[in-house]
């Protein structure tokens, strides 16, 4: 028998049991992805599904051959779930986080935790009396094998000293009308990713940053939004490295994910995916002969399995997930200063947001 314990959670493995039992809130594109992740990995298994539009819930049940609870509560109560990943939408993040840690249920959560920085405060005081209980945010692309050898060829000294890091994050088009309206904004919801990327590769925090938006793809669509398609941003940590963070809704050539590094001593780039690797050399021609991938599921495949397997061994290990609470609180912290700066055409201190 193995036994997972803590202060506030125990789950407790025997024979056919020996599997986490993860149950999935919210049967989205991305939930039904981690929904047919958690069932294929080899240490976990789909304890059911939940969401508000039944009949998407029914559809990956049938397909995955799992339950649909009735309701949140139902889903995060149940002796039969272990843990539980929320794919819902991003207003429900937080009560359905605060609901499971409550009784001690590990947690991965999509980012971001809340759009608004108050209520993601809120969140944290909720939970605090519970700090043993494993919560993970979603940022997946720390889990990318090339993003990850990048940082730690940065962390060997592969190329000296760090001085700069470049992000490059490209969308192939943009998204459908009604998530544009309900997504917080172009910081909030896509550069939020370079953000922890950022975070993640620079080592340090950061101190102050610019940022620059523009309206260039759907002008009308963006007015009425207030928001931007296109935007630039410039990190700077307290030690003097910087971060440039590229971001467009509309890269006609495919999805656009770089990562760039330089150091003293060299550079290391994580380069894009494409189904593969092979070069076509004729007469008129020489370069790549596939096309980038053109969906972020496909590009980040092995990000997403791997992530439910950091997901896993937090709880089997009991030690404190990777990427937590914490960096989804600082990443939006940095969004928000984004967005000020941006409206506002300054350099912002990350101080002036908290």
């Amino acid at each position: 028998m193995q036994e997972f314990r803590n202060k506030h959670c125990k789950i407790v493995r025997n024979g056919e049991d020996s599997l986490l039992k993860i149950a999935v809130l919210g049967c989205g594109r991305i939930g039904r992805m981690h929904a047919a992740n958690i069932a294929a990995h080899p240490r976990a298994s789909l304890a059911g599904v939940l969401d508000v539009h039944r009949p998407a819930a029914q559809e990956l049940s049938t397909k995955l051959g799992v339950p649909v609870f009735d309701t949140a509560d139902d889903l995060i109560e149940s002796e039969h779930v272990d843990a539980i990943l929320i794919a819902t939408s991003t207003s429900t993040h937080a009560d359905l986080l605060e609901k499971a840690v409550a009784v001690g249920k590990p947690v991965l959560c999509e980012k971001p935790i809340d759009l608004d920085l108050g209520r993601v405060q809120k969140c944290a005081e909720a939970i605090r009396s519970k700090s043993d209980v494993p919560i993970m945010l979603g940022f997946v692309r720390r889990f990318d094998p090339g993003h990850r050898a990048l940082r730690d060829a940065i962390r060997a000294g592969d190329i000296g000293d760090l001085h700069q890091v470049v992000i490059t994050s490209r969308d192939p088009g943009m998204p459908p009308v009604a998530y544009a309206e309900a997504s917080g904004g172009i910081f909030r919801d896509m550069t939020i990713h370079d953000f922890d990327m950022a975070r993640f590769v620079l080592g340090e925090e950061v101190t102050e940053i610019f940022a620059a938006g523009s309206r260039l793809i759907d002008k009308a669509l963006m007015d009425r939004l207030d928001d931007y398609d296109t935007v630039s941003v410039v990190l700077r940590t307290a030690t003097g490295k910087q971060c440039i963070i590229n971001n467009s809704r509309q890269a006609t050539y495919g999805y656009d994910q770089r990562v760039e590094a330089l150091g003293s001593g060299g550079m290391i780039v994580s380069e894009n995916r494409r189904p593969h690797m092979t070069s076509l050399h004729r007469a008129d021609f020489t370069g790549k002969a596939a096309p980038l991938l053109n969906f972020f599921i496909d590009r980040y495949a092995e990000a997403f399995m791997a992530e439910i397997g950091a997901f896993v061994d937090a709880i089997e290990t009991g030690k404190k997930p990777e990427v937590g609470f914490e960096d989804g609180h600082a990443a939006l912290v940095l969004a928000e200063a984004a967005i000020r700066s941006a409206a506002e055409r300054r350099t912002v201190s990350i101080s002036e947001i908290g």
